[in-house]
Formats: structure tokens, sequence, C-alpha cells
């Protein structure tokens, strides 16, 4: 006989969104150091997008995490 698996036994997925804002070289220099930690790919983040501020941009990245 199979053990029935009830919906709150999954885990569940959450999106989590990483928001970066600052000079072009700082948040390229952080999405770089990411990969290199093995958090996120560089792929993974939005192209970098001025924020309306001088010498600023921002990048996103969504993720699907577990929650237990």
């Amino acid at each position: 006989m199979m053990a029935q698996i009830t919906e709150n036994q999954l885990p569940q997925r959450e999106p989590i969104k990483h928001l970066l804002i600052g000079s072009p070289k700082a948040v390229s220099s952080t999405i770089h150091y990411l990969q290199v930690i093995g958090y996120a790919s560089v792929g993974d983040w939005s192209p970098l997008l001025p924020t309306g501020n001088p010498d600023e941009v921002m990048s996103i990245l969504v993720r699907q995490i577990l929650m237990q």
C-alpha cells in the first residue's frame, strides 16, 4: 500500500526577487561575484537598466526558493 502525500507535505516554491542598484561597475562586479560563489549565473540577471539617477543602474534576479 502506497502512502499518500498531501499537498501540505510537498515542498512549496516561492519567488524571491533580488534587486541591485548602484553604479554600472558596482552592479556588474556584484553580479559576477555572485556567479563566482555559485549563487546565480550572470545570464540569470536582467540587463542593466537606468534608474533615472545619474550613473546609476539596476538589475533584478528572480529565483524560486523552497519554503518548508
